[in-house]
């Protein structure tokens, strides 16, 4: 694969470089980023800063929520407040090939929504051609999204000469890591969305030491094993029989439980009926604490408990064993990568991974296809 950061800057002085960001960030209730959910944006900095001193002209793509009519100015708007940078409410035309032309070396324009157009999600190739055409050079730096075969992700890089950016090659430098674990290794998993997941479990149960189930995940293994779960969130879809009684997955025992007395705690042998598990109870972990403490890798995807309404304690938990161990620490999934981060965290973990789905979906399967574009 060609990396950017092993590139000469000189080969891009002047050249006009196409780069693909993942800016798909939330906004306020004002329409405006938030620095605290501005992490993305902040890990696509040095990519932009290396073109910028190398003096290219970068244009800037990216897509943001899933309304097509959504803009992306705000986040240019944004990103104004850190670097000199343009913005254009449109994706091709004449009026934009002129003013691209025109770019000043070592500037940057930031483009309108690319599912603004149907032609990103269909990997269309006229699409593809169009957004080519306004380029030399095509740089992927949205790991986030690079399991998707769009056409800025999966066409492009067949028309022109294309590179990793600096944080996709951080991606698959760590998370390339997590095939060959240091031994003892974890693997933490939490979350909602079974299908996703079910496909790193089965490879990882031959690849590290233990595996952690929490999240929704848990609430499968608690129905496949007889326990009433009430009311709490499972995929019926999912078929984990050959998963049960092998000794390396761990369901803890504990849970917290949401009924018409509020919360509690409870053996996950006592739910019942009128009850709904929310979170695994922070203390159902503390037999886990020496594993934590034992291990020299640990990898984690996915919250303990409800995130969404609030339910952090058992990731909190997580994040607590992780921090205090001596283990290398790769974490992805956007609600366990920003509990970290408003607990003020990071730096007691090794790697923060912009990817959710597509971390997931790597680990399963050694690649995406926005990476494999790029080989």
């Amino acid at each position: 694969m060609n990396y950017l950061s092993h590139q000469n800057p000189k080969d891009f002085h002047g050249k006009r470089v196409l780069l693909r960001l993942d800016l798909n960030v939330p906004l306020n209730e004002a329409g405006h980023v938030d620095p605290s959910d501005a992490d993305r944006i902040t890990k696509s900095l040095p990519t932009l800063q290396w073109l910028q001193e190398a003096g290219a002209k970068t244009i800037i793509i990216s897509h943001i929520g899933r309304d097509p009519k959504e803009t992306l100015r705000p986040v240019a708007r944004y990103m104004e407040t850190l670097m000199t940078i343009g913005f254009d409410p449109e994706l091709s035309g004449e009026r934009l090939h002129e003013m691209i032309h025109n770019l000043g070396n070592g500037h940057a324009i930031m483009l309108e929504n690319l599912r603004s157009n149907p032609g990103e999600e269909s990997n269309d190739e006229v699409f593809a051609k169009s957004l080519a055409d306004m380029a030399d050079f095509y740089v992927n730096d949205a790991f986030a999204v690079s399991h998707r075969a769009h056409a800025s992700l999966v066409g492009i890089p067949k028309l022109l000469p294309s590179f990793a950016g600096l944080q996709m090659e951080q991606e698959i430098e760590h998370l390339s890591k997590s095939f060959t674990p240091s031994s003892p290794s974890i693997l933490v998993l939490g979350g909602a969305k079974f299908e996703t997941k079910l496909p790193v479990i089965s490879k990882f149960l031959n690849i590290v030491d233990h595996i952690v189930i929490g999240g929704a995940l848990a609430n499968n293994f608690y129905k496949e094993m007889g326990y009433e779960i009430g009311a709490s969130l499972v995929d019926e879809t999912a078929n984990i029989s050959s998963l049960l009684g092998n000794e390396k997955i761990i369901i803890p025992k504990l849970v917290i439980v949401e009924n018409d007395k509020g919360h509690e705690t409870k053996n996950a042998l006592d739910v019942t009926r009128s009850d709904k598990i929310v979170d695994i109870a922070p203390e159902g972990l503390d037999e886990y604490a020496q594993l934590f403490a034992d291990a020299t890798f640990v990898l984690w995807n996915g919250p303990m408990g409800n995130y969404e309404n609030g339910f952090v304690d058992g990731s909190k938990k997580i994040i607590n064993l992780i921090s205090s161990s001596h283990a290398e620490s790769i974490v992805g999934g956007g609600d366990s990568v920003a509990l970290i981060e408003q607990l003020d965290m990071a730096d007691k973990f090794g790697f923060l991974s912009t990817g959710g789905g597509a971390m997931l979906e790597y680990l399963a399967q050694g690649t995406l296809p926005g990476i494999e574009a790029l080989n």
